[in-house]
């Protein structure tokens, strides 16, 4: 049996460092690339990370470089429970691909005749996975040749790695089912099905993902699990379970003492502490490198952590989190100053940092290494660049006129129908947008040239927008590469990368920007867009800005203060553009909060504290609009139900939010909560490709018109429609206004 190892990583990134896999994918759902030329890129990749892993002295690889969309998706394939609709698709073959490729993918994107699967965000991260739909007749199967082939190949090669699945208890607490009953049912099961599969793994030791056991567990079902992993340390594999997001100690009471070789735990999420139920049986997985963000680690104060556990018990050094949280690596990065670049360590420099530690704690530092750590560090908390002037905050500042004085105000300044048609905000990103935005970025073309390219399609979509009838429009924001990397650039405080892609989910990436220092607005940022979009329509065309909250979450957020006082920051600049946008006639202003769900903490006990700060900001950033301007933001893949009172806190006059692809799951907590803002839950999925029918939108538009009053409700898609084309657009949009206009009509019958 494989020996103890000294130093590894949580989880691979798989998308690649120049997003190698993104593109394979595209290529193959467009049919212009074969399954054999994704098959090869996929496993390509991932022998590649597999040996940049062995080259920089890390002694154990986890598996996972070579899946296709999401490892909860993986799971899902592997334990022959994708849902019951695409059963009936079959099985690929003869190209490299797993036989389960077309069902595995129709899960993800839909078909023409089948939808997707919902997608939300994986714990409080911007990543989204698969949400696995159950039954209470489910039977788990296992279909594990792709797995079992991949890992052969591992082993074949000389790369000494780790099986790596997700555990019952994760899989299990973030899955669906379909007829309402308690996919936790199933934790015996799925239990007896792992215990199955681990004889049949060729690897030394395995790892269950297990972050759920940093949420919060009931003791009943941590017993559960407790002796289920008691089962399966039965087996003949060296056995870890790895934990993240949070603080291990529930983790290491339920788990310590039953068998298991190994536990992973986040020390740099909750601190380095909750440790006590631990007491040197098991293998420690020490979580001391940051997989998330992109800082350098103190390695002198973390060597001293690690030797402090070392005294009680073996100890393997590792990061946080899995890697794909964070870029590959610092070296493409050309624009990065020495000064900022001192202060970063991304996915390359992580695993050197993982490596040096654990050699340090086998009595080899390199200390030029650890020096260079210490000195960059503290240059950084005295730097000029982290620190400057701050704007003074009142309650007053944070508190709006009463919402029906507003809605009064706003009915008579916008004249518009009930029910009234919109969208979330962006429109197609054609390639002749990304185009000239890449010849102005290698200075092939001018400014000047650039904006009247930009004009153009802005003229395009509000005549596009016009045609098709909807009541408020949007400039489409052809100009904007991300909703958030377009602000970092604009404002101060902010670094945007080149090259730091990380997957969001499937073929989708971002580039978080780096907020490493105090935010301040220099000049107005959407104004001259708005201006013009609102000259060419007398119909109102919305603001468009992203929410505090959001501009946090999915950026590499600064750790040298506490979170809340950047979000006001954030916030004083939003609300010193709002004012501006108002100067220049705008009566609708949208200001997006797609992670304000994102960021809750894990835990009950942590998450008032956070809402608080959360809602202040936004609250912040908008309560200087006047009365009869209407505020709008935008919420998208959250589970709505738990938050529904921060959503009424925030007391924008209108809330549009995913619901499409979730069937509406989000009434529930609107018709019992008494909601009484105006709300648009999401008649359409965006993010499948397939253009939805009439009926069904005018079935999710009257699911929606049972509990929620015809005055509050608007109709609008899930989300902004940045990564679909102009045909399925053009189409969903139609279909979308007849559905409203055909409410509209039912409701004047009444």
């Amino acid at each position: 049996m494989t020996s103890q190892f000294s130093s590894t990583i949580t989880g691979v990134p798989r998308i690649g460092p120049h997003r190698e896999l993104k593109f394979a994918l595209e290529g193959y759902w467009s049919g212009e690339r074969t399954g054999d030329e994704l098959s090869e890129t996929a496993t390509r990749l991932g022998d590649e990370y597999a040996d940049t892993l062995l080259a920089s002295g890390i002694d154990s690889v986890p598996s996972g470089g070579r899946s296709y969309y999401d490892s909860m998706l993986d799971a899902s394939a592997l334990l022959g429970v994708l849902p019951r609709r695409v059963r009936t698709i079959p099985d690929h073959g003869g190209d490299g691909l797993p036989a389960h490729i077309d069902r595995y993918f129709a899960t993800a994107r839909g078909t023409d005749e089948l939808p997707a699967s919902a997608m939300t965000k994986w714990f409080d991260t911007n990543y989204h996975y698969l949400v696995p739909e159950l039954d209470a007749d489910t039977r788990f199967t296992l279909d594990d040749a792709a797995l079992l082939g991949d890992l052969q190949e591992q082993l074949r090669r000389g790369v000494p790695v780790r099986a790596v699945l997700v555990g019952p208890l994760t899989y299990l607490s973030l899955a669906r089912t379909t007829d309402g009953s308690d996919p936790l049912d199933h934790l015996e099961a799925l239990f007896d099905t792992y215990a199955e599969l681990l004889p049949k793994l060729p690897t030394g030791w395995v790892q269950f993902d297990e972050p759920s056991l940093v949420t919060d567990v009931p003791e009943a079902v941590l017993d559960r699990v407790r002796s289920g992993y008691l089962k399966l340390a039965q087996a003949p594999v060296r056995l870890m379970v790895s934990t993240y997001f949070g603080a291990g100690d529930q983790a290491l009471r339920t788990l310590c003492g039953i068998g298991l070789d190994a536990i992973g735990v986040d020390l740099v999420t909750a601190g380095r502490t909750a440790l006590e139920a631990w007491t040197g049986e098991e293998l420690l997985v020490a979580g001391i490198v940051d997989g998330r963000n992109v800082w350098r680690t103190d390695l002198c104060v973390a060597l001293a952590t690690l030797r402090g556990l070392a005294a009680r018990g073996p100890v393997a050094v590792s990061t946080s989190c899995s890697l794909l949280h964070v870029p590959y690596s610092l070296d493409p990065e050309t624009t990065l100053d020495d000064e900022l670049r001192s202060w970063l360590a991304f996915g390359q420099e992580k695993i050197t940092e993982v490596a040096a530690l654990a050699r340090a704690l086998a009595g080899d530092t390199d200390q030029e290494l650890f020096d260079a750590a210490s000195s960059a560090l503290a240059a950084r908390s005295t730097s000029s660049r982290t620190h400057g002037d701050t704007r003074a905050v009142t309650a007053k500042d944070r508190v709006r006129e009463d919402f029906v004085a507003r809605r009064h105000a706003q009915e008579q300044a916008l004249g518009l129908p009930p029910l009234p048609t919109t969208t979330i905000g962006s429109f197609p990103q054609t390639r002749e947008i990304r185009a000239a935005r890449t010849r102005l970025r290698r200075g092939e073309i001018s400014a000047a040239t650039y904006e009247a390219a930009m004009e153009a399609e802005i003229a395009e979509v509000i005549a596009r927008q016009e045609a098709l009838g909807l009541d408020v429009l949007v400039h489409g924001e052809p100009e904007r590469n991300d909703m958030v990397q377009y602000f970092a650039e604009l404002l101060d405080g902010y670094h945007t990368t080149e090259y730091g892609w990380v997957q969001s989910y499937g073929s989708r990436c971002v580039r978080p920007p780096i907020l490493y220092g105090d935010v301040t607005r220099p000049e107005p940022m959407t104004v001259r867009w708005f201006t013009y979009a609102q000259s060419l329509s007398d119909r109102p065309v919305k603001g468009m800005l992203t929410g505090p909250v959001t501009m946090l979450a999915w950026s590499f957020v600064r750790d040298d203060q506490p979170l809340s006082v950047t979000a006001d920051q954030i916030a004083l600049a939003l609300r010193d553009e709002i004012a501006d946008l108002i100067a220049a006639g705008a009566k609708i202003i949208q200001v997006d909060e797609p992670a304000i769900r994102e960021l809750l903490p894990l835990r009950l006990a942590d998450r008032p504290a956070y809402t608080e700060w959360a809602v202040g900001a936004f609250r912040l950033a908008t309560a200087g609009a006047p009365s009869g301007v209407q505020i709008h933001t935008h919420m998208c893949y959250s589970q709505f139900n738990e938050l529904i009172e921060s959503i009424i806190d925030l007391d924008a006059d209108v809330t549009t939010i995913e619901a499409a692809r979730s069937d509406m799951t989000v009434l529930s907590a609107l018709r019992s909560s008494g909601f009484q803002l105006g709300v648009g839950p999401g008649v359409w999925d965006i993010h499948s490709p397939r253009v939805p029918s009439l009926e069904e939108v005018r079935g999710l538009l009257d699911a929606a018109l049972e509990s929620v009053d015809p005055r509050q409700l608007w109709v609008n898609p899930d989300c902004g429609l940045k990564t679909r084309g102009w045909e399925e657009t053009n189409a969903a949009l139609g279909i979308l206004v007849r559905a409203a206009v055909q409410a509209r009509a039912a409701l004047s019958a009444r």
